[in-house]
């Protein structure tokens, strides 16, 4: 019986995802939605992504040193292994799922709170496609979160650097020619991959919870948590999937 429901669910999702770009609404109104979701999605989340990204780098960085204790091992490695670190997993994936929390959270209470206070189906009265209107702004403004990704790749490994070299656990150069070692360029193409992805994600999975919950201001609380979870899950899937496709 929960298989049926979550197999529901998933095609109710699919069918919203096709819905979204029928009878697009007029340039001169999306326009602004879309500017608006820039706001509060992308430049709304440039401080916490900074902020966590800059210590969690310092925090990779002087673990890593605090394990290369055989003095044969080169200091090399840690800048080597926070370049690693920071590009293939934390940036694209971790920062992905905090901001199923605060993007997610956003997107499925705003939406929630439409369809609690009637206001969504104003729209469907008044012949506007709600779900165009409300849906697709939030993906077009989260065409943009590969570079909040890519300020986050940029802080991770300044901060790894200022940890490593403040710290005096290794100098700037051995820190630099770590970042340099073994670089491959298709690892920063395949994290971008993994960002569009989760951005796609991110923008309708709590969208979907918000627009299809039932109830009142209670359930919107629910809805919140249910889209961070699911929201959450999938990146997790979806990450393990893409890693096996591109880089295995």
């Amino acid at each position: 019986m929960m298989l049926v429901r979550y197999l529901s669910q998933i095609g109710k999702y699919f069918i919203m995802l096709k819905e979204i770009f029928n009878k697009p609404t007029k340039w001169s109104v999306m326009k602004q939605l879309i500017l608006k979701e820039v706001d509060d999605l992308i430049i709304g989340s440039l401080g916490i992504v900074s902020f966590i990204s800059f210590f969690v780098g310092g925090v990779v960085a002087i673990q890593t040193a605090l394990n290369l204790t055989n003095p044969l091992i080169p200091k090399y490695l840690i800048g080597f292994a926070t370049r690693q670190s920071v590009v293939l997993e934390f940036a694209p994936t971790f920062i992905s799922i905090i901001m199923a929390g605060k993007m997610g959270s956003f997107i499925t209470s705003s939406i929630g709170t439409m369809r609690v206070t009637e206001q969504i189906d104003a729209l469907e009265v008044m012949g506007v496609n709600s779900l165009n209107y409300l849906i697709f702004p939030k993906i077009i403004a989260l065409l943009l979160y590969p570079f909040v990704i890519g300020l986050s790749m940029f802080l991770g490994v300044f901060g790894g650097w200022m940890a490593a070299v403040y710290g005096g656990f290794t100098t700037s150069f051995e820190f630099t020619t770590g970042l340099q070692t073994e670089f491959i360029p298709f690892h920063i193409a395949y994290a971008f991959i993994k960002t569009i992805v989760f951005a796609l994600l991110l923008a309708t999975i709590p969208s979907f919870h918000g627009y299809y919950m039932k109830g009142g201001a209670l359930e919107v609380g629910k809805a919140s948590t249910v889209s961070f979870v699911w929201t959450s899950v999938v990146i997790i899937l979806m990450n393990f999937i893409l890693t096996q496709l591109l880089l295995s």
